[in-house]
């Protein structure tokens, strides 16, 4: 009788840690998180083999001195990887799209992707960069060329903040 209650004493002792650890461990496991894509070199290779969604040529007032000069040679193709395209006027986290400039000599690559799970929230979730030909991230004196409102003093989201579709002028 003694071996019997103790056996059942164990088995109570057992089953209480068991619930105990289940319930740490529900606590512990963080909640899920939301969708999110961070964009590293390998991202933006062979971007200008994706689609070529719009071509602009001459002079934009609305550029300024933005994107690698803005006169009469300017040439702009804009290439979007995969044909993300906008649902309900946002475009899905994981978007990639890069602005490819020349004028007059000048040459600028520029990149966008939809970071997603609140990345900047109060900016729709861009990250913009500069990248080189090959699509690796530009790195100048050490910087990183990536970001949100810090880029280029946070010219790039600056102006893209104006775009009536979710941060892109071209849909």
């Amino acid at each position: 009788m003694k071996k019997t209650k103790t056996i059942s004493m164990l088995a109570v002792a057992l089953l209480a840690m068991v619930f105990v650890q289940s319930c740490k461990d529900d606590e512990e496991d963080p909640e899920p998180t939301v969708n999110e894509f961070v964009a590293d070199d390998a991202s933006f290779a062979g971007w200008d083999s994706w689609d070529l969604i719009d071509t602009k040529e001459g002079e934009d007032p609305s550029l300024a001195g933005a994107h690698a000069g803005n006169d009469s040679t300017s040439i702009r193709k804009i290439y979007v990887k995969d044909a993300q395209k906008p649902v309900d006027g946002m475009y899905p986290v994981g978007t990639l799209v890069v602005k490819h400039m020349k004028s007059d000599g000048m040459e600028m690559i520029t990149a966008m992707a939809k970071r997603g799970n609140g990345f900047d929230p109060s900016n729709n979730d861009w990250e913009y960069f500069v990248i080189m030909a090959d699509g690796k991230i530009v790195v100048d004196n050490g910087t990183v060329m990536r970001g949100s409102t810090g880029l280029m003093n946070g010219m790039c989201v600056g102006c893209h903040s104006k775009a009536t579709t979710d941060y892109i002028f071209t849909n």
